[in-house]
């Protein structure tokens, strides 16, 4: 079985509302099964159909943008490369202008996302609407992340750190899949019952213009799913200039670390010299504690011998004192007896 049988089927399925997509599911699966010439073939592809998972509602609203406002998504894609070109020139003004139209054009295709869903039969929450933000802030950062959204096929939301390059792992249903069209390209639909509203022409041509001038050129086909790099720009004189100008700061930067390095580490030179002093010393006074206490365990036991010698004596004073008395007494008797 081919992956473009299946990503021809999950397509139609992943435009229908939200509520509808467990039933097409199960239908489109038994049609599969029942009317292909091969059977086995027939089966598997059923088979892959049933398998085929459920998006959140915050993918889902995404999905909306790409089956009923491609434009929207085309712009925000555009804009990350435009972004990309200019952080790779090193031009911070035209990353400053361009962040400002990110954030104009994110929050437009956030309350264009919610009017779809709501035409869609499901409102979203204002969670929701910040995960789809994010999705679509992601797809401004990796190019493998602008094609996930514009495949109409997402499963979850998307996330980057302006660091790595976006995690697509089971991100998308049927890798290199095409959206299903609602409406035709360069139109928005809107929330009320009066069809597509076109995006303002005048604001169009404005984040054109920033982005032209940031050195984007708009590519020339849809980059298959994957995680990629930044492209690689071919830098101006001006850039270069910029380039070596940070490079002569980063030098600098450096020399002086490495001064305050060298400093540091004299502070642990001194530090470690205190550090051998005072455990020799510690290691000096603990002998010097361990001979106190063997001496004073010494002089205890002289002293309980003393105390019981002592003792000892006194009693034998006193057996002694009590004899002195008795011969007193018996020297008096004697003495007192008249003589016959």
């Amino acid at each position: 079985m081919e992956t473009h049988e299946l990503a021809g089927i999950a397509g139609p399925l992943y435009a229908l509302p939200y509520a509808e997509f467990v039933g097409a599911r199960t239908a489109a699966a038994k049609e599969v099964g029942a009317g292909g010439s091969a059977g086995g073939d027939a089966r598997a592809l059923a088979a892959e159909v049933r398998s085929l998972p459920k998006p959140s509602v915050a993918a889902w609203a995404v999905n909306m943008l790409a089956a009923h406002s491609p434009a929207t998504l085309q712009e925000v894609a555009e804009l990350g490369t435009a972004m990309r070109a200019a952080q790779s020139a090193l031009d911070a003004a035209a990353l400053r202008n361009l962040a400002q139209d990110r954030r104009q054009l994110l929050s437009g295709a956030v309350k264009t996302a919610k009017a779809l869903a709501a035409q869609q039969g499901r409102a979203i929450s204002e969670a929701v609407a910040t995960e789809v933000e994010e999705t679509l802030r992601a797809a401004t950062a990796d190019p493998g992340a602008a094609a996930a959204v514009q495949s109409g096929c997402l499963l979850r939301t998307l996330s980057a750190d302006g660091v790595d390059v976006v995690d697509l792992a089971g991100a998308v249903a049927v890798p290199g899949s095409q959206p299903v069209s609602g409406t035709r390209a360069g139109t928005v639909e809107g929330a009320t019952d009066a069809g597509p509203v076109d995006v303002p022409r005048a604001e169009r041509s404005d984040r054109a213009a920033r982005s032209e001038a940031a050195g984007r050129k708009p590519p020339a086909e849809q980059p298959r799913l994957r995680a990629v790099g930044k492209a690689r720009t071919t830098p101006t004189p001006s850039a270069v200039e910029r380039a070596r100008a940070a490079l002569r700061e980063a030098e600098e930067s450096a020399a002086a670390a490495d001064e305050e390095a060298g400093r540091a580490a004299s502070d642990l030179a001194e530090a470690k010299t205190d550090t051998t002093r005072l455990a020799d010393e510690t290691r000096e006074l603990r002998l010097r504690l361990d001979q106190a206490e063997a001496e004073l365990k010494g002089a205890r036991k002289r002293h309980e011998l003393a105390a019981a010698l002592a003792r000892q004596s006194a009693r034998a004073a006193d057996r002694q004192r009590r004899k002195a008395v008795l011969a007193r007494e018996r020297v008096l008797r004697l003495g007192n007896t008249p003589e016959e």
